[in-house]
C-alpha cells in the first residue's frame, strides 16, 4: 500500500517518424536530447563514507569546467558538496546534451564507474530538427509539444508520433519521479513520411521568389510548383515580410483565399467557350478610352487596349477587363445559374483537398435567384471571388494536362523501416471537365497571353514555350480598402506549352503604392527563373529518374570503395571507363550507358557525400572520421543527417537513410 502511494506508471514518449524529400532528403527529424542527474544517496556514493565520491569529485568538477566552460571547478565542486550533503535525489546537473557532448561526458571520472556507483541518472528525449532550416518550413511544419502544430506535421501527427511506452517512477521528496529500473514497456517507434518534394526544386522556387520580394520590398509571396501529369506537389514556398525586413516561412499563403484578379479569366474563357456559342476569333468593341459600361456597371482596363476592336483570343492576352465581361455579360445574362454550374465543374467553389490541413474554403458573390448581375460581372475578371493560389493552380494544371484535373498531393508514401506501408497515388478529380476543343482554344490564348500579349515582356527570348496568364489586382481585405495602393501580383502557366511537365504559379503581394505592382513585372519573372532552371535540370537533359527507363539504373546512383567497384565490373565483365587513379573512394555514373568510375576526394573534418554507397562502405568511411552512424532501413544510402560539406568534429551523430 505505501508503494502504490509513492509509485505510477508514466508515458514514455515514442521517438516521432521522419519526413522525407521525394529525393531522400531528411525535411523533419528527431534527435536524441540528454537530461543528466545525479542521485546522491546512491549506494555507490555513499559507502565507506563517501569514499568514492571524495576521491572523485576534485577530477569530475574540473572535467565538467573544461568540456563546458560555463562554471569553474571551485563551483561546480562547491555546489556538489552542497548537494551531497543535503541527500538530494534528483540533482539536476546539465540539460539538453547532444549526444556528441553527452558521449564525451560518458568518459568523464566518477561518471565511467556506471550508475550505482556514481549515482547519474540519463534522461533521454528527444527535440525535432529541420535540417534545411527555413526551407518549406511552413508546409513541412513544426512539431511543439503542448502547443498546436503545424504542416505535414499536424495533418499526419497520428502517424508521426507511433505509440506510447510507459515506465513506473518512484516519487522521493519533493515530488520528484526517478524511474524504477526493470518496469518499463517499450514505446513503438512513428512512422516515416515521404512527401512529393523535391528538395532541388524547392530551393529553386524559394531562392527565386526571395529574391523579388526582397528587391520590390513586398509583403508575403507564394509560389507552387506541381508536377503536370500526377498532381504531386514538387514545391511549396511561402514567405511573409518580418517586421526588421527580413523574410520567413511564417504562413501557408498558398492556401489562403484572396480576390485573384486578371487570373480568374481563364475560368470565364472556358465557361464562355464551352456554352458554343462564341470563338476565340470572335471581335468585341473595346473602345479607345479603357472605360466602357457593361450591362449594369462601368468596367475599367488596367492599360489601354492596343486597338479598338479585339478578339476574344487578344482579350485574354492583353488581360482586358472589358473584353472579357463583355463576352461573359453576353453569354450569361439571361442564365448567371449556369456560369454558377461551371465554376463548380471547375471546381473553384470548393477546397482542392491536398493532404495538408488549413485550406481556407473558397468565397464568391452570390449567383442565380437573388443573385446580383453587377457581382457575376465583376466576377468575369476576377473580383466578387475569392480562391487561393492553389485552386488557381489546379484548374490551369487541368487544361495543361488536356482536360484532366489531378487533385494536389505532398505524400507519396508512408514507411516504417524502409517498408512502404501505404502509397499514395495519383488521383483524377475530373476526367474531361471540357471538351478537347475548348481546352485546344484555351491553350492557344495562354501562349498568346506571353508570345503577344501582358506575358510578352518577361519571357522575350525564352528557348522554350511557355503558355500562362498574368494577373495583377487590387487588395481589399481586412484593413485595407482598394484605395490603398495594394496590390496582388501573380503569373501562372506550365511548361513546355507544347509538352507540359510543370505547372507554376507564383502570387506577390506588394507594399502600399509600390512601383512594380502588374504580374508581369513581379511574378511573372520568377516564374521564367524557375521554369528556365527546371527545363534545363529535369526537361531538355530528359533526366532518367522522373523520365526515362534506362539499362541500369543502379549505375546512376551508386558509390564506395574504388577496388570494390572495379572488382564488381570485372566480375561481371561489365566494361567501363575508370578516371578514379588512386583514390580510395569512387562515384559510379552513366555517360551513353557505360559506366564512367570517378574520383570522391575526401576532405578531414568535412562530411562527405555517402549517398549511393552500401552501409558497409559508409559505415567504414565515416566511423573512421569518427562519426557515429545510425542507420535506417535498407540497401543503399539514400539520405543523411549532415549534408555534404559541412564541418564535422569527433562524436558527431550522423543518421543515414538506406533504400
Amino acid at each position: 500500500m505505501g508503494d502504490s502511494m509513492h509509485q505510477r506508471f508514466i508515458p514514455i514518449d515514442a521517438e516521432r517518424g521522419t519526413i522525407y524529400s521525394e529525393d531522400g532528403q531528411m525535411l523533419s527529424t528527431s534527435l536524441p536530447q540528454f537530461n543528466i542527474y545525479i542521485d546522491f544517496m546512491a549506494d555507490g556514493l555513499r559507502e565507506k563514507n563517501g569514499k568514492i565520491f571524495k576521491e572523485n569529485i576534485d577530477a569530475f568538477s574540473k572535467s565538467l569546467a573544461e568540456f563546458f566552460s560555463d562554471k569553474s571547478a571551485d563551483q561546480y565542486k562547491k555546489e556538489l558538496l552542497a548537494a551531497y550533503k543535503s541527500k538530494d535525489r534528483y540533482y539536476p546537473l546539465k540539460k539538453k546534451l547532444s549526444f556528441a557532448q553527452y558521449k564525451e561526458f560518458r568518459d568523464f571520472p566518477l561518471v565511467k564507474l556506471g550508475r550505482n556507483k556514481s549515482g547519474v541518472i540519463t534522461e533521454v528525449k528527444s527535440f525535432r530538427k529541420n535540417p534545411y532550416m527555413m526551407m518549406a518550413k511552413r508546409t513541412i511544419g513544426l512539431y511543439r509539444e503542448n502547443a498546436q502544430n503545424i504542416g505535414l506535421e499536424r495533418t499526419y501527427d497520428s502517424l508521426l508520433k507511433g505509440q506510447k511506452g510507459k515506465r513506473l517512477v518512484r516519487y522521493i521528496s519533493g515530488g520528484i519521479a526517478v524511474p524504477v529500473d526493470g518496469y518499463e514497456i517499450e514505446p513503438e517507434n512513428g512512422k516515416d513520411i515521404v512527401t512529393t518534394l523535391d528538395v532541388n526544386i524547392q530551393d529553386i522556387a524559394e531562392n527565386s521568389l526571395m529574391d523579388m520580394m526582397t528587391k520590390s520590398d513586398s509583403r508575403y509571396g507564394t509560389c507552387i510548383v506541381m508536377e503536370t501529369k500526377t498532381g504531386k506537389i514538387k514545391a511549396m514556398a511561402n514567405l511573409g515580410q518580418r517586421p526588421d525586413g527580413t523574410f520567413d516561412e511564417d504562413y501557408n499563403y498558398s492556401m489562403l483565399t484572396t480576390e485573384p484578379g486578371s487570373t480568374f479569366k481563364l475560368a470565364t474563357l472556358l465557361s464562355v467557350l464551352s456554352e458554343g456559342k462564341t470563338t476565340t476569333n470572335d471581335l468585341v468593341e473595346i473602345g479607345s478610352v479603357g472605360k466602357a459600361f457593361v450591362g449594369v456597371r462601368d468596367v475599367t482596363d488596367a492599360e489601354r487596349a492596343p486597338k479598338p476592336v479585339l478578339t476574344v483570343k487578344e482579350c485574354f492576352a492583353h488581360s482586358s477587363n472589358i473584353g472579357m465581361s463583355k463576352i461573359g455579360y453576353k453569354t450569361f445574362v439571361n442564365q448567371p445559374e449556369k456560369f454558377k454550374e461551371y465554376l463548380h465543374r471547375f471546381r473553384l467553389d470548393t477546397v482542392t483537398g491536398i493532404d495538408l490541413l488549413g485550406e481556407d474554403k473558397p468565397r464568391m458573390a452570390k449567383l442565380g435567384s437573388g443573385g446580383n448581375l453587377k457581382d457575376m460581372v465583376t466576377m468575369f475578371f476576377g473580383y466578387a471571388v475569392e480562391v487561393s493560389p492553389l485552386q488557381i493552380l489546379t484548374l490551369y494544371n487541368a487544361v495543361a494536362n488536356n482536360g484532366k484535373m489531378m487533385k494536389p498531393y505532398l505524400v507519396s508514401d508512408v514507411q516504417s523501416n524502409g517498408v512502404i506501408l501505404k502509397q499514395n497515388l495519383p488521383i483524377v478529380l475530373t476526367d474531361n471537365f471540357c471538351s478537347p476543343s475548348v481546352i485546344q482554344s484555351a491553350k492557344e490564348c495562354m501562349e498568346d497571353v506571353v508570345k503577344e500579349g501582358t506575358g510578352r515582356p518577361a519571357f522575350k527570348n525564352l528557348p522554350f514555350q511557355i503558355a500562362g496568364k498574368t494577373g495583377t489586382a487590387h487588395v481589399a481585405d481586412g484593413k485595407l480598402k482598394y484605395g490603398d495602393g495594394v496590390y496582388q501580383a501573380s503569373f501562372v502557366g506550365y511548361f513546355p506549352a507544347d509538352n507540359p511537365q510543370y505547372t507554376c504559379i507564383v502570387t506577390i503581394r506588394t507594399k502600399p503604392h509600390a512601383y512594380l505592382h502588374y504580374g508581369g513585372q513581379l511574378a511573372a519573372p520568377v516564374f521564367r527563373e524557375i521554369a528556365t532552371r527546371l527545363y534545363a535540370m529535369y526537361v531538355d537533359k530528359k533526366n532518367s529518374s522522373l523520365y526515362a527507363a534506362v539499362k541500369d539504373s543502379s549505375a546512376y546512383f551508386y558509390a564506395g570503395n574504388t577496388n570494390g567497384i572495379r572488382n564488381v565490373f570485372k566480375q561481371l565483365n561489365i566494361r567501363f571507363t575508370d578516371s578514379s587513379l588512386q583514390n580510395t573512394w569512387a562515384d559510379v555514373y552513366a555517360k551513353n550507358y557505360e559506366p564512367i568510375v570517378k574520383p570522391n576526394e575526401m576532405k578531414q573534418q568535412v562530411m562527405p557525400d555517402v549517398k549511393g554507397m552500401g552501409l558497409k562502405d559508409a559505415l567504414l568511411l565515416l566511423e573512421n572520421m569518427g562519426l557515429r552512424v545510425i542507420p535506417n532501413g535498407k540497401g543503399k544510402v539514400m539520405g543523411q543527417s549532415l549534408s555534404e560539406g559541412s564541418a564535422i568534429k569527433k562524436g558527431l551523430t550522423v543518421y543515414l537513410q538506406l533504400s
